[in-house]
């Protein structure tokens, strides 16, 4: 592996140079981008992670990450932070359909000596047992993501009065079909948001 690093090879245009050292003399760009534009110029004239991390005091792993994102997203490209994408709901629409369907449950039917779940026992319940019944993502769930969860069902455990024992065996099927499709819906809005933006950019340069 020692051969490899130092045999990549990171070929840069005259104007890329010349706008890396620019950059790396300024004191007025943030000190991330100075700093990576030094590696890559320090890079050029030696191609090895540990002579310029050396060089210029850092790791060699940050060099290697630098020099890895220039030859990926392009050396200019490599000096700004990489956008943090969007997360993905981390809670997958099964597990707050098995949740769900666990809140229209009776606590005491499963071991608790209370009538009514508590969004608390909820919680509790959903990270002990959540995992084992497929849903691994419930495996750190707090109280507030429960409360969200079924804040959006308007289902609300600890206000139950009665149950109605007559339930839909397929509940947890059902409630998972209807939140993918409440996903897709959000997803093509994105889509034709982003659109309608676009057209809109380029009517402005037109």
């Amino acid at each position: 592996m020692a051969g490899w690093r130092q045999a990549v090879e990171l070929a840069m245009t005259d104007d890329e140079i010349e706008a890396l050292a620019a950059l790396s003399r300024s004191r007025t760009e943030p000190s991330s981008r100075v700093s990576r534009a030094q590696m890559l110029l320090a890079y050029r004239d030696n191609p090895s992670f540990c002579a310029v991390g050396r060089r210029l005091g850092v790791h060699h792993q940050t060099v290697e990450r630098c020099v890895e994102r220039a030859l990926a997203y392009g050396v200019l490209a490599a000096l700004d932070d990489r956008p943090r994408p969007g997360k993905e709901p981390a809670i997958t629409p099964e597990a707050k359909a098995w949740l769900v369907s666990l809140a229209c449950d009776k606590a005491k039917d499963h071991g608790y000596p209370h009538e009514l779940w508590t969004t608390r026992l909820l919680a509790r319940h959903a990270r002990e047992h959540g995992p084992a019944a497929g849903h691994k993502c419930l495996a750190n769930l707090v109280q507030g993501t429960v409360c969200k969860i079924l804040g959006k069902e308007e289902v609300k455990p600890h206000k139950v009065r009665y149950y109605l024992e007559n339930r839909d065996a397929e509940f947890e099927q059902k409630m998972a079909e209807v939140l993918c499709v409440y996903r897709e819906v959000e997803v093509l809005k994105k889509a034709a948001a982003r659109s309608k933006e676009g057209q809109a950019g380029g009517n402005r340069l037109l």
